[in-house]
Formats: structure tokens, C-alpha cells, sequence
């Protein structure tokens, strides 16, 4: 009998995480069960995903490469910039049709997928299905985010219907059902994902957007197809750490992680971890001003690694909105040699707040990190994709992975990889680096300014006097608050044991299995 395959997992819903034990008990490896995960996410996790967004991943496969997979999707060949200019002058609302571009996340599993899962792609979407037509009850997480947006949802029929069915906010443990979307998760699951590109879906799909006022058409999504592209990767204290290019802020953590080390920065969990955030601080700016859609923007990636930011007190120029709400992070691995992290977000709480009604599809707003400056390399542009907060990370030593991390965070998730991994490689378990206190510097509401730093109360003395000397801002978070990012982490030893965290901060589980194979399985 072959020997048994350990798969380690870890999520931000207790569900979601069955799910993924569930396809590694069935046969699968680490990409069915970060699919199945996903898929059950996409129901169950409304304010923070569904299928109606985009998805980032790396997957490091059995040979040891390590593909990224980029499926966010771009604004539709029809848009307007002009005449978005005149309805919303210099930037768009956080909510609304005009925030939506094209959702890439259904063709970025089949991208996945494709790339070496074990099980039928129809097993994916079982608990999904199930989850929409009979319903999930709402989580911590959920409801909190149901009151903290009150005043910013409901404007939308199709959103009303589904998330607002009597008119007043759920709470927690009040079921929702979305048959609409259970319907179109059948069709996806039977005919696959060019069911909603070019496929059965498509029409009514586009009609409905049409409706709302979307520019979106039929040829935005038969074009629509995820990139596969090498991960950025640079060295730090020994080992190599892998994350997503642009259109992604992924070079943020390099960036950091490069200057830090050059610079002989020490104890960044201590006495350095000012110097941290003041490094944070500058990349997040050079971020909001340059970068962008490398397929349609001239510019390089070294500008962003080499260009100095601008003056602490200068306004940035062309930054984008903070998100809240944001992503979801999903951390697999299996004896096998393959692991996953996969990001899939809606970007703001419950995203652009409408619903298609033909297909349930809650629609994300990405498209408002799009600047509406049309000297900015980030400005609204047909077919082009906008700056892109998600960003997963994989961390190799030789031949090995060591780290698979996956953060929800918006415009700190290169913030929330670094405090993590830094306690990973200190010695800690995968859920102590997870549950640690941390800060993030930039905008997390609101109304933040760049300069703005939320702190929890569990940071260390040398860390917060070390913050104090800076010129940030403090603003006290509370004790495992959501302001501060959600983050999931497998460690990975020499010896092949694997441990897993996830983020008290949300409503996850995390969970290392031994599932007995077959020969044909293995």
C-alpha cells in the first residue's frame, strides 16, 4: 500500500478548511484542496469574496517550479474615462457598476486547475452548491461587517434580495441562501468555467450587466484569460521568497526585505521594527504613484525597486483607495511536492454592493483603485488592469518549501507576509506567527493618512518604543482586530513535518492530515 499523503491547510472559515481535508480525503493534492476552499469561500464569505472577483495564486509544483497565475481581470474595451471623469470628477465611488471589471477568479481556477489537480473539476463546487441553495449561517466576521457597512449597502435590488432578504441587517447565525447563485455554481460545475466567458452563462450574464449600466460586454469576457507569468523572488537571510509581479504590489515585501537586509537592519520584531514600518511607509509610496498595468503602462520594474519616495510630508499624488473588507487567503501544501497560496478577493467590504440578479453574482469593485489622474500610469484605461493589492507568497530554502503564507490585509498584506514569516523563521509555530500582534502603516479606513500606523497591544516594548521614535502616526488597534489583516501560514521542516496556522482574526481553521492512498492516487 502506498504510504499515506499529509496535506496541510490552512483558511479563513472553518468550512472552507473542511472543504480542502475533503478533496485531500478524496485523492486530491494541494490545488484541489485550495480549489475546494476557494469555491466554498466564494459563498460563504460574501464581504470578502465570491465568484464575481479576481484571484492571484503561485503554485509550486513537484518539480520545484513555481508558477504565478494572474487572473485579475480589466476594465471593460467600452469604458469612458472622459465620461467617468464628468460623473465622478477625480476619482470613482467606492461602490456601484462603475466600479466593476471584468471578474477573472472562475477562470483562474480552471487556470489552476489545469495545472496539475487530481480530482474532477465538478468535485470542487459539491459544498458550494450546497452552501448557496441551503444556506450558511453568517459568521463573526460577516455580521461585523454587515453593521460597520450598513450605511454603504442596500442601494442595489439584486444585493437587497440576497443579503438584505428582510430588510434589516443579518447577525450572526441568521442563514443566507442564494439560489440564484447555487443555479449558476450547477452550470459552472457541469459545464465548466467557459460557461460564464463564452458559454451558457454569457448572455444573460452581459444583459444583466447591461441593465445595472455596465460597460462590460460579451467580447470582455470571451477574451478574458488569466496570465501565467514568472514570480518576482529575491533572497533574505538564506532563503528565497516568492511573490507576484505587477500589476501587483508584491515588489513592496522584496523591496523591504532588500533594503533591510543591505542595510544591516536587525532585530525587525525589536528595536528595528520602526525602521520596518519607515521602509513600509516609502515603498507604499512609490507603490501608489508608479505602479500599474505592465502590458499597457511604459515603466520598469526596477523603477520600483530603485525609486525614492517621495517626501514624508508630500501628498502622494496618484495613490488609490484603501480597501475594506478585501480578500481572502488560502494556504495549501501536501507531501507531494505541491503547494498553493491563493489570494481571491472582491476588494471592498462586499465589493461594488450589487448583484447581477440572472446569476447571484456579487460583483467586486476593483476597479476603483484605478486613478481617474490621467497622468497617472494607474489612470482608467479600456482593457487595462488596475493596480492590484493581492499578492500570495511562497518561501523555498534549495529544493524545499519552508513558508506558504496567504494574508488578507488591502494595502498592508506586504506588511502582514513580513511580521508573519519574521516570526515563522524566529523559532514560533505556524498559529503563534499568525495570532502575534502586529501593525500596519497605511490607509486601513477611511480617512487614513499614509502615515497613519495601527498597533495592537500585544507588540513587543523594543517595538513600539522603536515605532515611537519614528515620525508615524500611532493609532491603537484592538487586540486581534480584523484592521490589522487576516493571515494563514504553513511551515514546512527539514525532515518534511508540516504545521499550520490560521489567523484568530478570522472565522478559519487550520488543519495538518495524514489521507491513506492508492497506488493510482499516488
Amino acid at each position: 500500500m502506498p504510504a499515506p499523503l499529509t496535506g496541510a491547510v490552512a483558511t479563513p472559515h472553518a468550512a472552507a478548511t473542511r472543504s480542502a481535508e475533503r478533496a485531500f480525503a478524496r485523492g486530491g493534492n494541494a490545488l484541489d484542496a485550495a480549489l475546494a476552499a476557494a469555491a466554498t469561500l466564494s459563498v460563504v464569505y460574501p464581504h470578502n469574496v465570491s465568484i464575481g472577483g479576481d484571484l492571484i495564486a503561485l503554485v509550486r509544483d513537484p518539480s520545484g517550479r513555481i508558477h504565478c497565475v494572474n487572473a485579475s481581470g480589466p476594465a471593460g474595451y467600452a469604458v469612458d474615462p472622459a465620461a467617468l471623469r464628468h460623473t465622478h470628477g477625480e476619482a470613482l465611488p467606492y461602490r456601484g457598476i462603475d466600479t466593476v471589471t471584468v471578474p477573472g477568479a472562475i477562470r483562474g481556477w480552471e487556470s489552476l486547475h489545469r495545472l496539475g489537480a487530481q480530482r474532477p473539476w465538478a468535485e470542487l463546487f459539491e459544498d458550494a452548491v450546497v452552501a448557496a441553495r441551503d444556506g450558511f449561517p453568517v459568521s463573526r466576521s460577516l455580521a461585523a461587517a454587515y453593521i460597520e457597512e450598513r450605511d454603504v449597502i442596500g442601494f442595489d435590488p439584486g444585493f437587497r434580495s440576497v443579503f438584505l432578504p428582510d430588510g434589516g441587517l443579518p447577525v450572526e447565525g441568521d442563514l443566507i441562501r442564494q439560489p440564484a447563485l447555487a443555479a449558476t455554481l450547477g452550470v459552472l460545475r457541469d459545464e465548466g468555467a467557459s460557461a460564464l466567458y463564452d458559454g451558457s452563462l454569457t448572455d444573460g450574464f452581459v444583459a444583466g450587466l447591461a441593465a445595472l449600466g455596465s460597460r462590460i460586454g460579451r467580447a470582455d469576457l470571451i477574451l478574458f484569460h488569466p496570465e501565467r507569468v514568472e514570480p518576482l523572488a529575491r533572497r533574505f537571510r538564506g532563503l528565497d521568497i516568492h511573490t507576484s509581479p505587477p500589476n501587483t504590489h508584491g515588489f513592496v515585501l522584496l523591496r523591504v526585505l532588500d533594503e533591510l537586509e543591505r542595510d544591516g537592519v536587525g532585530d525587525l520584531l525589536g528595536e528595528g521594527f520602526g525602521t520596518m514600518m519607515e521602509r513600509f511607509f516609502g515603498a507604499n509610496a512609490v507603490r501608489d504613484e508608479l505602479l500599474a498595468d505592465p502590458r499597457v503602462t511604459a515603466g520598469t520594474l526596477s523603477a520600483l525597486f530603485e525609486e525614492e519616495p517621495a517626501p514624508a510630508n508630500d501628498p502622494v499624488a496618484h495613490g488609490f483607495r484603501p480597501p475594506r473588507g478585501d480578500t481572502v487567503g488560502i494556504a495549501a501544501s501536501d507531501s507531494s511536492g505541491w503547494s498553493v497560496s491563493l489570494i481571491q478577493s472582491v476588494y471592498h467590504a462586499f465589493g461594488a454592493a450589487v448583484v447581477e440578479p440572472g446569476t447571484g453574482i456579487l460583483l467586486h469593485n476593483r476597479g476603483t483603485s484605478f486613478s481617474l489622474d490621467p497622468d497617472s500610469p494607474n489612470t482608467l484605461a479600456p482593457g487595462k488592469r488596475p493596480l492590484h493589492t493581492l499578492m500570495p507568497v511562497i518561501v523555498t530554502d534549495g529544493d524545499a518549501v519552508r513558508f506558504v503564507s496567504a494574508v488578507m490585509g488591502g494595502q498592508g498584506q506586504p506588511q502582514i507576509h513580513a511580521q508573519t514569516l519574521l516570526h515563522a523563521m524566529a523559532g514560533t509555530t505556524a498559529q503563534e506567527a499568525v495570532s502575534a500582534a502586529r501593525a500596519i502603516v497605511g490607509p486601513q479606513r477611511d480617512g487614513d493618512r499614509p502615515s497613519d500606523v495601527y498597533v495592537e497591544p500585544g507588540i513587543g516594548e523594543d517595538a513600539r518604543r522603536s515605532l515611537e521614535d519614528t515620525g508615524l502616526h500611532l493609532i491603537p488597534a484592538p487586540e486581534l482586530s480584523e484592521l490589522v489583516g487576516h493571515a494563514n501560514l504553513i511551515a514546512s521542516a527539514p525532515d518534511g513535518t508540516m504545521d499550520a496556522g490560521s489567523d484568530p482574526r478570522s472565522d478559519g481553521a487550520a488543519s495538518v492530515g495524514s489521507y491513506p492512498r492508492t497506488a493510482e492516487e499516488r
